[in-house]
């Protein structure tokens, strides 16, 4: 689904993404982990078409295609998601407006308000989240678990192959966590060739999600992969540990 070769990106004149690496196969989650700073997020924003980081070389190649001439909207037309660390709040565009747009958009075709609002209100109430919140402005007044919700609410109704959690689990509480965690699960289950690539620092989302792959990056390209329990030993060693890797593959001795 997703081919990156030898990346390279910058902003404000900082290369941040320095070669890296990365194949994601249709129906594969990943994890994507590292120190603050060493270029998760801008990994992220790079494949959503983020015009404030600079490709200076490589390439992002979705289901085929180029990625890199495209635009953001265009990139979601292809069914990429990405789910921000901090969701923007936009005063005056209704949340239930905003996403009707963005329905109709992503399958050419004006969506009828009565159906909509079913999906609305079905998905909120398995995300346990109040239906007040459809009607008001785009995650104005939201808390952090709210608007957390609210992306999840998106990827339930926009129905992407493709999805980017960019540190979902940030400032969640352990019952938000769950619950959010629980319904991107389900739509796997549901959608099972989706993707998904989750930026974290934590491994508690992924008890929940289980990736297949857990990388590290290390000053803008990955250092390491291995299984799941890779999340683990990173907890338990912390990044140092791996510090001096360079594009290896974990090994039994690793986990231990």
């Amino acid at each position: 689904m997703l081919k990156i070769s030898n990346l390279y990106v910058a902003t404000d004149d900082k290369e941040i993404l320095k070669g890296l690496d990365l194949i994601i196969n249709d129906g594969e989650i990943h994890a994507i982990m590292g120190p603050n700073g060493v270029g998760k997020s801008t990994l992220s924003r790079v494949i959503m078409g983020d015009s404030n980081y600079k490709v200076e070389s490589g390439d992002i190649i979705f289901d085929n295609d180029n990625l890199i001439p495209l635009s953001t909207d265009e990139r979601a037309k292809k069914g990429i998601f990405l789910a921000m660390q901090y969701p923007m709040e936009i005063d005056g565009v209704s949340n239930q407006d905003f996403l009707r747009t963005a329905m109709a958009s992503i399958n050419n075709k004006k969506i009828g308000l009565y159906d909509f609002i079913l999906q609305c209100e079905k998905g909120a109430d398995e995300l346990d989240m109040s239906k007040e919140l459809i009607h008001r402005s785009l995650n104005v007044g939201f808390s952090g678990g709210e608007k957390k919700k609210n992306e999840v609410l998106q990827i339930k109704l926009l129905k992407p192959k493709f999805i980017i959690l960019d540190e979902l689990d940030s400032g969640l509480d352990v019952d938000s966590l769950k619950i959010t965690s629980e319904n991107i699960k389900k739509y796997k289950e549901d959608n099972p060739m989706t993707s998904i690539m989750i930026i974290t620092h934590h491994p508690k989302i992924l008890e929940y999600l289980h990736p297949e792959f857990v990388h590290i990056i290390e000053d803008g390209k990955i250092i390491k992969t291995g299984d799941y329990r890779l999340a683990s030993n990173i907890e338990k060693h912390g990044y140092n540990y791996y510090k001096d890797e360079k594009n290896t593959i974990a090994k039994e001795e690793d986990y231990e």
